[in-house]
């Protein structure tokens, strides 16, 4: 099963990035997911399953213990393997 994770980190600082930020976008892009995109305001990221739950994790601790007030996040089924299913 391949799963899509989206989530933002609160609370948002637009002078410069907050250290829960940067910690949950250092734990995603060391997760060895498929794709990863880190932006201002949402982060998503795509994979195995396995590997995107374990990444949930780790978003989770890393940007709680640098101080995230409250993280927000949704996970869907996007397809059975390979590429996801109506990808462009």
């Amino acid at each position: 099963m391949r799963l899509r994770v989206e989530f933002t980190t609160e609370p948002f600082d637009l002078d410069r990035v907050p250290p829960h930020a940067e910690a949950a976008r250092d734990a995603l892009r060391g997760a060895g997911l498929d794709t990863v995109d880190v932006g201002p305001f949402g982060n998503t990221a795509e994979g195995a399953g396995a590997a995107v739950l374990a990444a949930v994790r780790q978003v989770l601790s890393a940007s709680l213990e640098a101080g995230a007030t409250r993280v927000s996040l949704q996970v869907s089924v996007v397809g059975e393997g390979g590429p996801a299913e109506g990808a462009p």
